[in-house]
């Protein structure tokens, strides 16, 4: 089994490290785009265009499902890349998970990007699923770029920032970019307060792996041999994880997986 995950940087990278949790056995497919990252300040049709660049550069290794591992590539390029794609590659996205985040009751915080925060995308999400809840959108400035280079202070500064513009009776934070999965134990003793209970987090990692799975008739099987390999492509050409990734523990679990000959 082949699964490829696209993204512009190294968001993709708790998708990556889920699937690989799931399915040691499987060989995986990283397709970023560095020379055209990020996405996130592009118009809706540039985005497209290299998301679609990324996408067929990883279909040519022939892999049997394809997972977009970012929140702002599925809400734009989502629907080009299954018209271009499917039936024969299956392509499943990334939505914050605000449908199991609101049937915890209680006030939920929406951690997104400043273009995704209050976007027509989200507030349609939060109406359909999330109506019997109080909601606030909690826009994160610079902090998916910050994650991206894996600088420590300026990481520290957006999670702070964020934080303060989160209500002090919330109980739940949706992480609403891929890239802040990477540092959600820093989200989470950000948002604590002191005598609250125990803040819940949902990221979106977890479940897209699954999806990605059933999509392919497969099951999870953690404890299989861990013979997997993996290939990395920055805008098409085969090289190596971006040395920010190291950074993260998701990184760090994807360095040992052996290269693709």
């Amino acid at each position: 089994m082949k699964i490829a995950l696209m993204d512009s940087g190294i968001g993709l990278l708790a998708a990556t490290a889920a699937v690989r949790r799931l399915r040691p056995d499987a060989d995986l497919v990283l397709s970023l785009d560095p020379d055209g990252m990020p996405w996130g300040p592009r118009t809706p049709q540039d985005l497209t265009e290299r998301a679609l660049a990324v996408a067929e550069a990883a279909a040519r290794r022939r892999p049997d499902a394809l997972i977009v591992g970012c929140n702002t590539a599925t809400v734009h390029a989502l629907t080009a890349l299954r018209a271009r794609l499917e039936p024969e590659l299956p392509v499943i996205g990334t939505v914050p998970a605000i449908k199991p985040a609101a049937a915890g009751g209680g006030h939920l915080a929406i951690w997104a990007t400043p273009a995704t925060t209050g976007s027509t995308y989200q507030r349609t999400l939060i109406r359909d699923f999330a109506g019997g809840v109080p909601v606030t959108e909690v826009p994160c400035w610079g902090l998916a770029e910050a994650v991206e280079r894996a600088d420590e202070a300026a990481i520290d500064a957006a999670v702070s920032a964020a934080a303060a513009l989160t209500p002090e009776d919330v109980t739940t934070v949706v992480l609403g970019c891929t890239h802040y999965e990477l540092v959600a134990e820093r989200i989470r003793t950000a948002v604590q307060r002191p005598g609250r209970p125990p803040l819940v987090l949902h990221g979106s990692a977890g479940a897209v792996a699954a999806q990605a799975l059933r999509r392919l008739g497969e099951q999870p099987a953690p404890g299989a041999t861990p013979h997997g390999t993996l290939t990395v492509l920055l805008s098409g050409r085969e090289g190596s994880l971006p040395a920010p990734a190291l950074a993260y523990e998701e990184g760090r679990l994807l360095q040992a997986v052996t290269p693709a000959g």
